[in-house]
């Protein structure tokens, strides 16, 4: 019987242990969790969301004070498109962000950075341009592009010296997405240099429906990709995510034909990953009718997370002027419309529900969108309950060689 140390994810003539660490918005998969995959062998992510707001936590920067003091005669106005973010102070967080990362690497793996389409900052472009080539600037090993087709990313990135040297991702859920992502930039002469296929069972934001995820199938999704793949004679590395709770899990990929395995859920309840120990104990104590797949993203994506998340009917005042990360290029969120109707339908009202969308700028931010794998009620059963109620946490490499080294099913306890 195999495991997943039998086998190995190749760059060229690079191999590297074939876990990946799902990047985790916002700062829960951050640089200490990142670090540890990658002192191990494996591949760490970083996320790029709302990074002016985490330098400002990380690193004593003020960005976020800055643009709420720049804006704040805008507050009341339900129009945010005057609402900007400064480019050179995004270029310096993401650079910050990146190398301080790059500069702790030790091992023989990787520092990826997760970098969504759906943060459209009201300026999706030029956000994006400057995000992505500011990564390419601080030394990031790879990009992994994310929450949206990212059908312009790589022509975004197509002028930088690092473009065909730094290694290039896309995460999709389907063989259409992909067909469509290969169409668009064929000109570019530049493959990917891996492909995520992120099955239904992921956490956070899906590529599915809401009522509709349960109809598919990671496996058969993969198997598709991997036939496309053989018959169209393109070489690029097939790394499923999604539901891959242990190593035998893992290894049912790997012998398919998969070059790694992408993988999150477990890592939620280390002590380094960036959820607040309290949080990560409602992770632990989670059961399977606790976790629901809503649509109160503004960014219209499903999205997988615990039912009891104090961001869930939670109606806040809209908080573009210091955050809005989900603007679109014309100053819009669909939380402000909501947020609006609840205003003149209870305008006497002291607290306020708004049930369909969640303020998720602010929410991620403070940690109060709990975000989750759908086996998140499997973690209780790879620690320890202790004396005082609470579980055991993990360290990332506990986590990381069990599934290196575990089979048949089996999960190391502390």
């Amino acid at each position: 019987m195999n495991c997943v140390d039998d086998f190995r994810l190749r760059f060229g003539n690079r191999e590297l242990v074939p876990i990946m660490l799902g990047g985790m918005g916002v700062d829960i998969s951050n640089a200490a969790l990142a670090l540890e995959v990658a002192r191990l062998g494996g591949i760490g992510h970083i996320s790029d969301a709302m990074v002016p707001t985490i330098s400002d936590r990380r690193f004593k920067t003020r960005y976020v004070k800055e643009k709420l003091k720049l804006y704040k005669f805008n507050v009341e106005n339900s129009d945010k498109s005057v609402v900007q973010f400064d480019l050179g102070q995004l270029a310096e967080a993401t650079k910050m962000h990146v190398s301080r990362a790059m500069e702790a690497k030790r091992g023989e793996g990787m520092i990826f950075i997760n970098c969504m389409e759906k943060l459209t900052m009201n300026g999706p472009r030029e956000t994006l341009r400057v995000r992505l080539n500011s990564a390419l600037d601080a030394g990031v090993d790879g990009i992994t592009l994310s929450a949206g087709l990212h059908l312009g990313s790589f022509a975004l990135m197509e002028a930088h010296p690092r473009f065909r040297d730094a290694k290039l991702g896309i995460i999709v859920s389907s063989l259409r997405a992909l067909q469509l992502f290969l169409r668009k930039n064929a000109k570019l002469n530049r493959m990917p240099d891996y492909v995520v296929i992120e099955g239904p069972l992921a956490g956070g934001h899906l590529g599915f429906g809401a009522d509709d995820w349960q109809k598919y199938d990671l496996h058969a999704i993969v198997a598709e990709i991997l036939a496309y793949l053989q018959t169209e004679k393109l070489d690029i590395p097939v790394i499923p995510a999604g539901g891959i709770f242990t190593g035998t899990d893992a290894v049912s990929f790997l012998e398919k034909g998969s070059a790694a395995v992408q993988v999150a859920t477990r890592f939620t309840i280390t002590a380094e990953c960036g959820l607040p120990d309290n949080v990560k104990q409602e992770y632990l104590k989670a059961q399977e009718a606790d976790i629901e797949v809503n649509t109160i993203s503004p960014t219209g994506y499903p999205m997988r997370m615990l039912k009891s998340s104090p961001a869930i009917g939670n109606g806040i005042k809209p908080n573009c002027e210091a955050y809005g990360y989900l603007l679109d290029g014309a100053g819009h969120c669909s939380y402000i419309d909501a947020y609006n109707r609840e205003v003149l339908a209870h305008p006497d009202a002291k607290r306020l529900s708004v049930m369909d969308k969640t303020c998720l700028c602010t929410h991620m931010r403070n940690f109060d969108c709990w975000t989750c794998g759908h086996y998140t009620y499997r973690l209780k059963d790879t620690t320890r309950l202790l004396p005082d109620g609470n579980y055991q946490l993990l360290t990332a490499e506990h986590v990381f060689r069990d599934y290196q080294f575990s089979k048949d099913q089996r999960i190391a306890l502390p």
